[in-house]
């Protein structure tokens, strides 16, 4: 198949679009401010909730094991993000790197996967954050009802609010959103650095025995999934033992969602080659530390099997007599939870942005505010869809697809290294991934198991979304993108053709 009949955009084109007057998005951020978006929405309700859940029903204390692995395997994502953003430093992020390896339709495909992880990522965590809320104003003696505010809310007020509110900082400016995410982190990380700190005092060493518990059967990964685990790698998914770490890897793998978020502002950071690679690797790397030690800490507290469910952190200082940090750790999931819901819309209105220009949707989405520099068309009606879903709409069911979506990015990305080496070996690369293709390879197949952990209803649902995706390329994008309007068509063929001379 021939570059122009996948109607693959090349390089030079998508950064010859951020040219564009009314597209041009204003270059802000550094190096830091990349670092401090990526640990403001990788650290939300993994560290504060996944520690306890996984320790309890799936790994036991060797859930920090599943932590260090679900880093090892964003880490082989993360190397051939950097890779692609310093490359092409263009809005979209995985859009963007599908468009110019893969061709449009996979490219089309990603962004409508990405919604998963974003979109329904902000609406989740939107909910999550009313709980938090309630949970805190609950301490205060005055809980809001549960009718309008937490999980089970049947019209979630709270969540409607918080989805709104981050909607407007956005807009206003990514200098503001970057300076309210940088005071929003601070707070954060010195929590979870409390954490570590005074919990560490509490450890008792018989918790960690036995550090991987017994294996017992399970239904993780039920399906088609258990038996395919099997005939692969010589068991299945268990709870504990060592595929209950493996199992509980797939779960804490939410907890590092947002690295890749990073490369989605690509187009507003100043020195991209350089500053890029060092926030996508640089928050993912904090953020392991962390996450590793804070686990080690509160299974070391207070033995795995009488850990809480909602909040292991809280209900764990609570056991060794000091409940006014229970407190401070609610306000800290709070803060955590406020940055995580305005970065992942920040990532889902760029990849949309980014299907605008190149028409695949409405292109008068893509008008950047003249005063603002933002693309505030889009940013709006990303928020109110994250409104509406937040606000209405039982999300619990539906969470792992946001694992999955992420998952389905990340082996489309390491594909992607893999074969712009091959067709642009001449592109300039401020940042190469080590041992091409060797890496991007273990890369796919280290992603392919996590998803195979994931139950076979969220593998039916993700194939129901794809399904729809495909029908709405055919019925609205494919017809109006830029290979399909004679003038962008010419130059996008020109441009091929150059690419392959």
């Amino acid at each position: 198949m021939t570059a122009g009949t996948r109607r693959i955009k090349s390089v030079e084109d998508s950064i010859r679009d951020t040219d564009e007057p009314e597209h041009r998005l204003r270059k802000h951020l550094s190096g830091l401010d990349l670092a401090v978006f990526g640990v403001g929405v990788i650290i939300g309700t993994g560290i504060f909730v996944l520690t306890g859940v996984v320790a309890k029903t799936t790994a036991g204390p060797a859930v920090a094991i599943s932590f260090v692995i679900a880093g090892v395997v964003c880490g082989l994502a993360a190397v051939c993000y950097a890779e692609f953003a310093s490359t092409v430093p263009v809005a979209g992020s995985a859009y963007t790197f599908s468009y110019a390896t893969l061709g449009e339709f996979v490219a089309w495909i990603i962004g409508w996967d990405l919604v998963l992880e974003l979109a329904l990522g902000a609406a989740t965590v939107s909910v999550g954050w009313s709980g938090y809320l309630n949970q805190l104003l609950g301490d205060l003696g005055i809980p809001l009802p549960e009718s309008i505010a937490g999980e089970t809310a049947r019209f979630n007020i709270p969540a409607i609010f918080i989805a709104l509110l981050m909607t407007g900082v956005l807009i206003l400016g990514i200098k503001l959103s970057s300076r309210v995410t940088s005071v929003i982190v601070a707070i954060k990380v010195a929590i979870v650095l409390m954490v570590i700190v005074v919990g560490v005092f509490y450890v008792k060493a018989a918790n960690y025995s036995p550090f991987v518990p017994p294996a017992e059967p399970t239904e993780t990964g039920s399906g088609w999934t258990a038996p395919l685990i099997q005939t692969l790698f010589g068991f299945a998914p268990s709870t504990f033992g060592v595929g209950g770490i493996l199992a509980g890897a797939a779960i804490v793998f939410f907890a590092f969602i947002g690295f890749d978020i990073v490369a989605t502002a690509a187009e507003e950071t100043k020195d991209p080659k350089k500053d890029l690679p060092r926030g996508i690797i640089g928050s993912l790397v904090v953020c392991t530390v962390l996450y590793v030690a804070v686990s080690l800490v509160v299974v070391g507290m207070q033995n795995y099997t009488e850990l809480s469910s909602e909040a292991p952190l809280a209900d764990a200082f609570r056991s060794v007599g000091l409940p006014f940090f229970s407190g401070l750790i609610s306000v800290g999931a709070l803060a955590g939870l406020t940055s995580v819901v305005m970065i992942l819309m920040l990532g889902q209105s760029r990849v949309l942005f980014a299907m605008s220009r190149d028409r695949l949707l409405p292109r008068k989405l893509a008008t950047v505010h003249p005063k603002y520099g933002t693309p505030y068309r889009i940013t709006l009606i990303t928020g109110a869809v994250v409104a509406v879903l937040a606000g209405l709409v039982p999300l619990s069911t539906l969470a792992e697809l946001v694992n999955i979506g992420t998952l389905f990015a990340f082996v489309l990305v390491s594909i992607g290294v893999i074969i712009l080496r091959r067709t642009r070996p001449d592109l300039p690369r401020a940042f190469r991934v080590p041992w091409v293709p060797f890496l991007p390879i273990v890369s796919v197949l280290a992603c392919f198991y996590l998803m195979l952990n994931l139950p076979g209803e969220t593998w039916l649902r993700f194939g129901v979304w794809m399904v729809l995706g495909v029908i709405l390329y055919f019925a609205y994008g494919r017809g109006r993108s830029r290979f399909s309007i004679p003038g962008d068509r010419e130059d996008a063929a020109a441009a091929n053709a150059a690419r392959r001379r």
